[in-house]
């Protein structure tokens, strides 16, 4: 399993005010009152997170619109309201020191997420950043892992998803991906659990080592 993809929010880095911010903005935009609690609202398809709040909200208020008004604040602000977690950049320079080919899978528009990725100086270890388009083709996780693999040419069995929600873990199952579930970010244990990934990581250093086994390499 000599290719690892990442996803990006939760899991390289922690955008919890970035993207609550930036949902709360267009919400008051929309005179919608802002939920107490959007902690859930970070690894889903964002067009899934406001449809969710806009129909609980029992107001006629269009997606597309929540949407277009969300990017007005993120991408000017919001993007970089954003931590990488500690201990990452060791991990991937470790991982591609030891030969392994990584990539960014992330339900986050591609145009987004090669921005983060640059603001973090994370581009040299990444052989490509894939996400999803603007107008939200592949933005299923399950989609987008479908695309990686046939874009690089990748089989299936060589491959392993590193993710800390359900929808990472789910996206690989449905290309039989294996994957691997991290703690650290926004999806709890049994969340995880429920979809059967190959193990579950609970500090960066754990990942380091596991995905380090996976094909018998050391540090």
């Amino acid at each position: 399993m000599n290719n690892i993809l990442f996803d990006l929010d939760g899991t390289l880095t922690d955008p919890f005010l970035g993207i609550t911010n930036s949902i709360a903005y267009a919400l008051q935009k929309l005179e919608v009152t802002v939920p107490a609690d959007l902690k859930w609202c970070i690894g889903p398809p964002l067009q899934d997170s406001f449809a969710k709040i806009l129909h609980e909200s029992k107001k006629a208020k269009s997606v597309d619109d929540a949407i277009d008004l969300y990017r007005e604040y993120f991408s000017n602000k919001g993007i970089f309201e954003n931590e990488i977690y500690l201990g990452i950049e060791n991990c991937l320079k470790t991982l591609t020191a030891n030969g392994k080919m990584l990539f960014v899978a992330t339900s986050k528009p591609n145009v987004y997420a090669k921005r983060i990725i640059e603001h973090f100086e994370l581009t040299p270890y990444f052989k490509k950043i894939y996400g999803s388009e603007l107008g939200g083709t592949r933005k299923e996780k399950g989609n987008l892992i479908k695309y990686i693999l046939e874009k690089e040419e990748l089989e299936s069995s060589d491959c392993i998803m590193i993710g800390d929600r359900k929808h990472d873990l789910i996206g690989a199952n449905l290309n039989e991906v294996a994957s691997v579930g991290v703690t650290w970010g926004y999806g709890s244990l049994d969340e995880l659990k429920t979809e059967n990934p190959k193990t579950i990581c609970t500090t960066i250093e754990d990942l380091k080592l596991t995905l380090l086994s996976l094909t018998g390499k050391s540090i």
